[in-house]
């Protein structure tokens, strides 16, 4: 993991504002080699920061942050995938595209790995909605991140 603020993001990025939204495509990964992972591919014009969460041994628990540059994918979880539910947050560079869900995980805005979900502000971290991904416990399993289209009037995912 490469460690990143958001704002040290949003600072560094020459991004393209996300005029018409964002949206997220999800699938099995079925890769030509025999490499497991949980990757995030970036179909952007922008820098994106991703956070993911997910249910390990110790507890429920949140990392971040993967900087991935526009057009390119990245492995967020190397190996065969250990849970069937994967938890995933991005924004991207200038802060104008979001993907995100309605599950509260905890973040923090520098590189973090966070156990637990709760009292997020208590324990001095915020909480945001990450989307979840059900990967029928494949062993692998890749999230597509996209432009919405310029007439696409749902707005951020």
């Amino acid at each position: 993991m490469i460690s990143l603020s958001m704002r040290g993001l949003r600072q560094a990025a020459m991004a393209v504002m996300l005029a018409g939204g964002a949206t997220i495509f999800a699938a099995p990964f079925v890769a030509h080699a025999a490499k497991a992972d949980f990757r995030v591919c970036n179909g952007t014009q922008s820098l994106v920061g991703v956070a993911i969460g997910y249910r390990a041994e110790a507890g429920w628990t949140t990392e971040g942050w993967w900087r991935i540059p526009a057009t390119t994918c990245k492995s967020i979880i190397e190996g065969p995938l250990s849970s069937r539910y994967y938890y995933l947050y991005a924004e991207d560079a200038d802060g104008k595209g979001r993907w995100a869900g309605q599950v509260n995980l905890c973040i923090a805005e520098n590189e973090f790995k966070i156990v637990g979900v709760k009292d997020c502000f208590k324990r001095g971290y915020q909480k945001m909605g990450f989307r979840e991904y059900d990967t029928g416990e494949q062993a692998s399993w890749m999230v597509q991140l996209t432009e919405a289209p310029r007439s696409d009037a749902t707005g951020a995912q």
